[in-house]
């Protein structure tokens, strides 16, 4: 697996399914100590930042999140991009690594948070009606939109940016609380590489390269 780093918001869990566990050890025995022991394994799992090497080339774009490519698709017209674009849609199982990282450096341009529904991620309608958090980065070559979307066992988007945020490409801003899926945006001057069904790995996978 690597190295990897625990995320702050994962410490309750994993602390809070040791103390079930050490509690119900004492009182019905080791076998009481099983489920909530198993439980503190995997949220320590769930919520591991791992190291990532990121690509040097400032022609490229990285994936903003791990898990698998559910879609690839035009958008006629962005708000952000103001104009045409092709939006990459990445589905994120319980098993994946849930922290998001920008794609290109830049700033945090503009924000937007909207409450919705709790559908499954996987479900084509969810970049609309789910929760879901956008931001908009732009550097002086190109601007993309990144979207954090709830799922149904998600339910809770966490940003660690706002506003006039400066990141370098890879780095992690984000988290979205199990099963999710995050959508990019890019201009239609991105050379997009990745298609339906390829695995990707946050700030590492290209997701595509400026053609000009």
């Amino acid at each position: 697996m690597g190295k990897f780093h625990i995320v702050r918001e994962g410490y309750v869990f994993i602390f809070g399914a040791l103390a079930v566990a050490a509690f119900l050890g004492i009182v019905l025995g080791p076998l009481g100590a099983v489920v909530p022991g198993i439980l503190a394994v995997y949220f320590t799992y769930f919520f591991r930042n791992p190291d990532r090497v990121i690509p040097a080339d400032e022609d490229l774009i990285v994936s903003p999140a791990d898990g698998t490519v559910q879609d690839v698709v035009d958008v006629e017209y962005d708000d952000f991009l103001k104009g045409p674009g092709t939006k990459v849609i990445i589905f994120l199982s319980i098993f994946s690594v849930h922290v998001n990282r920008s794609p290109i450096a830049g700033e945090i341009k503009t924000q937007k948070y909207v409450c919705g529904r709790f559908k499954p991620a996987y479900k084509d309608e969810v970049g609309f009606e789910n929760e879901r958090h956008m931001i908009g980065i732009e550097n002086d070559r190109l601007k993309v939109t990144v979207t954090q979307i709830a799922g149904i066992l998600a339910r809770r988007i966490v940003s660690w940016v706002t506003l006039d945020d400066k990141m370098e490409k890879g780095d992690v801003y984000g988290l979205i609380k199990f099963a999710s899926c995050t959508e990019i945006v890019v201009p239609k001057n991105v050379e997009v590489l990745m298609k339906k069904g390829d695995k990707v790995h946050g700030g590492e996978t290209i997701v595509g390269r400026i053609k000009d």
